[in-house]
């Protein structure tokens, strides 16, 4: 938030020494005010490109939080599971697309990891590298 108003502030700064330099030359006062304008526009522009790009940070971050959030839920899930209790498992999340990983104790501990993860809203797909330990 800072970088925004220090950039804003720069292009503020900027658009009034041009003000003032075109207003100091010689010259009709037509031409200060087109150069006022032009200057103007510049400025919306800037602000605008600026706007999209706080704006598609706060999409990114978003994103973000929500990929957290499903990757907490889903090891929330699985902690509590009797059977998955000692499974070693990793869960990652991007763009609700979960990456699971680990070992665990069977099939059926494999097929539970991916029913739980399946099931926490948010989650768009699944790629799973689980493995079945051998003692």
């Amino acid at each position: 938030m800072f970088l925004v108003n220090k950039r804003f502030l720069t292009v503020v700064l900027w658009a009034f020494v041009l003000l003032l330099t075109s207003c100091r030359q010689e010259g009709s006062v037509e031409k200060t005010r087109e150069q006022v304008e032009k200057t103007v526009e510049q400025v919306k522009n800037h602000i605008e490109k600026s706007g999209n790009a706080i704006s598609d940070k706060g999409e990114t971050t978003a994103a973000t939080l929500d990929d957290l959030a499903i990757t907490a839920r889903i090891k929330g899930e699985l902690s509590s599971d009797p059977l998955l209790k000692t499974a070693q498992l990793e869960v990652t999340t991007i763009g609700g697309v979960v990456k699971l990983s680990g070992f665990v104790n069977s099939q059926h501990s494999i097929d539970r990891v991916q029913d739980i993860a399946g099931g926490i809203k948010g989650v768009k797909s699944m790629e799973s590298s689980l493995l079945i330990k051998r003692y």
